[in-house]
């Protein structure tokens, strides 16, 4: 992934899942989900240093090692400190960190290092990004971009020259980005990430309210935001709200389409998305994923019923808070 080139599968793979803090994990489950990614086309790896502390970098480490090098990772820094302050963003510890990726990823240079959800302030502090042009130089990495949580942190981070991507959370329950930041990512060549295309699970209509959560599982422990930012569970909405909304969503599909398929062809219609990364505990899932992005764009009438939903049922929680 080049500034102004895109190179990557429409779907890629998001490896939270296979780390932890989303209930029971099974590594053999885990694998052999990516492999099937793989196999049906997923060339896109997206994972994090502090997903399972590690686990999820090396499971993708052994699918690198086993299918060769046509698969592009994606990793992520900066959350392994244990408070979120500028400071902690320094040339010491961000090398620290991505050493130890280089290390779980079996690699001398990363493809893509990512700052995970840094504070806001950060975006102002032009040394952080000159100490990745450091190691970049240097040869530990490749490119580097951001994950951020609001809209305007990503308006930020294409500021600065050298961050190549921006990874966001964009789906249909989250549809600020598309109101100026999408494009404005697009004009300035930087590619974009869209992360939580299911909301969670919410948008495959699999969930009910009889859906049981595990202890561990960040649906269950982080419902209000209280381990990290409420925006990455559900995407911020209430869970009665998304349930209610999805009984909606289902009413718009073809026979034989699935809402799953519906949600992540609402992400990669938009030109400004590069890639969509669905997470996957389970061969099954990650082929259902894969096969979402042979569907194409969807017709503009689709788009704007989804975008009315939105605009009716869901904007007045989220909008204006990423």
């Amino acid at each position: 992934m080049q500034r102004g080139q895109k190179d990557v599968s429409v779907i890629g793979f998001g490896a939270w899942a296979i780390g932890g803090s989303w209930g029971d994990v099974d590594d053999n489950r885990s694998y052999e989900a990516l492999v099937a990614a793989y196999e049906s086309g997923v060339r896109f790896f997206d994972t994090a240093d502090v997903y399972g502390d590690g686990r999820s970098e090396r499971l993708v480490a052994k699918l690198k090692k086993e299918v060769g090098e046509d698969i592009f990772i994606a990793t992520k820094a900066g959350r392994r400190a244990p408070q979120q302050l500028v400071s902690v963003y320094s040339i010491e510890n961000l090398e620290s960190w991505i050493d130890r990726s280089r290390e779980n990823l079996e690699t001398d240079c990363l493809d893509l290092v990512q700052l995970h959800c840094p504070p806001t302030d950060l975006f102002y502090h032009p040394e952080v990004f000159s100490a990745l042009d450091d190691l970049q130089s240097r040869g530990k990495i490749a490119r580097y971009g951001v994950s951020v949580e609001r809209v305007e942190e990503g308006l930020k981070a294409i500021d600065f020259p050298n961050v190549v991507s921006v990874q966001i959370i964009y789906n249909i329950f989250r549809q600020r980005p598309a109101d100026r930041f999408l494009d404005a990512a697009k004009d300035a060549g930087v590619g974009v990430i869209a992360r939580v295309p299911l909301a969670s699970g919410l948008l495959t209509g699999k969930i009910t309210r009889e859906t049981k959560f595990a202890e561990d599982d960040h649906r269950n422990f982080n419902r209000n935001g209280e381990a990290f930012d409420v925006g990455e569970t559900f995407a911020g909405v209430d869970f009665e709200t998304g349930l209610g909304v999805v009984e909606e969503l289902k009413q718009l599909l073809s026979p034989d389409e699935s809402l799953s398929a519906l949600a992540l062809r609402f992400c990669y219609s938009h030109p400004g998305v590069t890639t969509v990364i669905p997470g996957a505990k389970t061969a099954a899932q990650a082929r259902e994923n894969a096969k979402a992005g042979e569907l194409g764009v969807l017709d503009q009438e689709i788009i704007e019923q989804l975008q009315r939903i939105y605009r009716e049922k869901i904007a007045p929680q989220v909008h204006f808070r990423w």
